[in-house]
């Protein structure tokens, strides 16, 4: 696990807010606090959804609403004349681009998802990882292969970070 710093906070917040750089993960959970708190749970109802569209993969290929499809939303909540007071965002990688991060000899079949969390309070955003498994493994390698790819990810996006 890393936490990280964000060094432009303006450049962070149009890159996760309007970007397409982190298309790349579901939504777990989000957090806005301002005037009130608005609180989003990102996992997907699937009782809403007709049979018909259960059985099509594309309409709830995961467990967790993406954020391509939600940051439009947080940013509708974000944006306006006060800036919150804080907000937090838990992603994960989504499960297509989890091999990308793993070597070849690691097997994914105990990681459940690799975590990003967002958090902005008093000014500031912070960056931190985690690996979140099916159950408890004494390799730590997932962690620190998803800690470096990440790294390796913000600098690619231009996203500047301090080491925390």
């Amino acid at each position: 696990m890393i936490a990280l710093r964000i060094v432009s906070l303006k450049q962070f917040m149009n890159s996760i807010l309007t970007g397409d750089a982190f298309d790349i993960f579901l939504l777990e959970e989000a957090t806005v606090t301002g005037a009130c708190t608005y609180s989003i749970d990102g996992r997907i109802n699937k009782d809403f959804y007709t049979p018909e569209e259960l059985a099509d993969k594309t309409v709830c290929a995961y467990d967790f609403v993406t954020w391509k499809d939600m940051k439009s939303t947080l940013f509708n909540l974000i944006k306006g004349k006060h800036t919150p007071l804080q907000f937090k965002f838990v992603l994960h990688l989504l499960p297509d681009h989890i091999p990308s991060v793993l070597r070849e000899d690691i097997s994914n079949s105990q990681l459940k998802s690799l975590v990003l969390t967002v958090k902005y309070d008093s000014g500031q955003a912070q960056l931190s990882t985690g690996t979140s498994y099916h159950t408890f493994v004494l390799d730590k390698e997932p962690d620190r292969l998803w800690d470096a790819a990440l790294t390796k990810y913000l600098e690619k996006n231009s996203i500047s970070t301090d080491s925390l």
